[in-house]
């Protein structure tokens, strides 16, 4: 599988997935009859079912039965929809992959039309019925889907209007979506390093900025700049097109404030999102105080934004692909052999996705695909310290959709503030081990700082990101379409906020909000970051007091996926969410942090 041996390599090279658990390639025969077959069940499904949901004379045996019927339908589309993103995310220049997605997505549509009926005359039936079949021993294991659903009543419209939003959105927002993916992952961004110029994908140009050397740090930042800018007009279309789209889809399902739609889906509060992210604001001051510790480190007088990662020693050493498995599996585990078995599957089954190559997506992510089957994890890995953790984070949402699975499709995935949970307690198992096992003072000051600026990243940046978000939504809503520099402004608004004098913003940085995907494929994700984040502390905190009796309930809360709500499943680990109190001990866990940091700063900056 790894190419270590030879000199120059990192071991990833080669390290594909394997999709044939899911089908052998988009010319798979199996493709076409699952289609046919999917789209046949969906029809007889409409003709059994239809006007008996929404009825007075509907039973739990009938409603049971429907429910298995539809969830089986469901997986079956969801698992071609899981295939066709996962081949275009291996590959966005292949337009046969991009064709694939488009079909798959189209005939999902179709599909849906048949099954549309169900969720809306669940909705429409009266309280006092659907809270007795709620309630029913039979449909115990749906309980929760079924309740989620009524949540979503006020908001729905009638079928007719249901279907055509869905079927507009092929060449609406999901063309867009697709769009960006190819646009920003077939930029090549033209780098001067050593006096030559070099074309560098994103992912290439990004680890740059982790450099030690600061001009391929400035050069790097020049690149991503000059390559965003050069695609500014469609990105900025996208943008502006999708904010928009959402506004429209706010007004018809009357929703009263651009994050409503993204609360309730992760079945959250505002008044709970309000608490978490006014306790990160109130705390900006960590992030300034820290960046001017590192900026005394480095003996760099002005601290542009392009030095934030860069590393505070000289350390050449790249970790190979293998030994960074070995770290992960050693990591998790002493936690917990389980979780430690099931991450090797992903290794051993070639489950994971790693090397980096020509037209592969940026960035990194863990798909569930279905409970049927298994995830996958897709990462860029280049030999650094934060691809292991990067492979840490996406492995932890593998091992939760893993465990899941067992709660069948409707319920086996999280909402988004619990499903960054696995993830970052993965990380956080991972850097512990590191830390710990090392004795050198500025070997273990640079591991504090490199997590230290990756849970800012996860923490108080994804605020920042949010109030931006929030700020682009309501300015688009009150000012029409918006200019790429008018966007630039917002961007540095917010991020001024948490930098303060600590890091010079150049005027580079303006235009880097371009290139996140999340803006675009999933409006709001970010705060779920934040909220995993300081959650993970605390978790971390607990394990640390409760030993084992605390790695049993975390497993349970992970094989629970979205069984049951957030602020019910975290109840039984002693969180309570919705205490501002709460969210202030993750802090508080980060402030000691900075402590460490700055003691350690002391010492290394005392001895040299």
């Amino acid at each position: 599988m790894a190419k270590s041996a030879k000199k120059g390599l990192i071991g990833s090279e080669g390290v594909r997935w394997d999709l044939s658990d899911l089908y052998r390639g988009i010319d798979d025969p199996k493709i076409t009859k699952d289609i046919n077959t999917t789209l046949s069940k969906a029809k007889k499904f409409e003709r059994k079912y239809r006007k008996k949901i929404n009825s007075k004379k509907v039973s739990s045996r009938l409603l049971l039965s429907a429910l298995k019927e539809l969830e089986s339908i469901s997986e079956s589309i969801g698992k071609l929809i899981a295939f066709a993103h996962l081949v275009f995310a291996a590959d966005t220049s292949n337009p046969k992959h991009g064709a694939f997605l488009q079909s798959i997505q189209e005939k999902a549509t179709e599909v849906r039309k048949h099954l549309l009926f169900f969720e809306l005359e669940w909705v429409s039936l009266p309280d006092k019925i659907a809270n007795q079949l709620i309630v029913s021993n039979r449909l115990s294991h749906y309980r929760h889907f079924l309740d989620r659903e009524r949540r979503y009543k006020p908001h729905r419209l009638s079928e007719s209007e249901e279907k055509i939003l869905d079927e507009k959105a092929n060449t609406g927002s999901r063309a867009f979506m697709r769009l960006f993916d190819e646009v920003i992952n077939n930029i090549r961004f033209k780098v001067r390093l050593d006096g030559k110029t070099k074309e560098l994908t994103e992912t290439e140009t990004l680890s740059l900025l982790y450099d030690l050397d600061r001009n391929k740090r400035k050069a790097a930042a020049k690149g991503l700049t000059k390559g965003l800018k050069e695609n500014i007009h469609v990105l900025t279309f996208i943008f502006n097109t999708l904010v928009q789209e959402h506004s429209i889809n706010d007004r018809l399902r009357l929703f009263d404030d651009p994050m409503a739609s993204r609360h309730l889906d992760n079945e959250i509060d505002k008044n709970t999102v309000d608490a978490l992210m006014g306790s990160c604001e109130a705390n900006y001051d960590l992030v300034k105080r820290y960046y001017n510790i590192k900026k005394r480190l480095l003996g760099i007088k002005k601290f542009y934004d392009y030095d934030r990662y860069a590393p505070i020693f000289k350390d050449t050493k790249s970790i190979n692909y293998v030994r960074g498995k070995e770290i992960i599996l050693n990591a998790f585990a002493q936690f917990s052999t389980r979780m430690s078995k099931i991450a090797e599957k992903f290794f051993d089954r070639n489950w994971i996705d790693a090397e980096t190559r020509e037209g592969k997506r940026g960035g990194a992510f863990s798909h569930s695909t279905v409970p049927s089957v298994h995830p996958y994890v897709f990462t860029n890995y280049t030999g650094t310290l934060r691809d292991v953790m990067t492979l840490a984070h996406e492995l932890g949402h593998g091992i939760h959709q893993y465990l899941s699975r067992q709660q069948g499709y409707f319920q086996c995935n999280t909402p988004l503030t619990t499903a960054e949970t696995a993830s970052v307690f993965g990380e956080i198992l991972v850097f512990h081990e590191l830390k710990e096992s090392e004795s050198n003072s500025l070997v273990r000051l640079s591991l504090l700082c490199s997590k230290l600026e990756d849970i800012f990243a996860t923490v108080f940046r994804q605020v920042v990101m949010t109030r931006f978000e929030e700020k682009l939504h309501h300015a688009r809503r009150k000012e029409g379409e918006l200019t790429a520099e008018r966007i630039n402004g917002i961007w540095l608004e917010t991020n001024k906020q948490m930098f303060g004098s600590s890091v010079e913003l150049t005027e580079d940085y303006s235009w880097w909000w371009t290139y996140i995907p999340h803006f675009i494929h999933s409006p709001f994700y970010c705060y779920a970051y934040s909220f995993g984040e300081l959650l993970v502390l605390s978790l971390y905190n607990k394990y640390l007091v409760e030993g084992n009796t605390f790695v049993t309930l975390y497993i349970d809360l992970l094989s629970s996926g979205g069984s049951v709500s957030p602020e019910e499943l975290l109840s039984r680990v002693g969180v309570d969410i919705t205490d501002p109190e709460f969210w202030e001990g993750g802090i508080d866990i980060l402030r000691e942090m900075v402590n460490e940091a700055s003691v350690l700063a002391k010492v290394v900056n005392a001895r040299n």
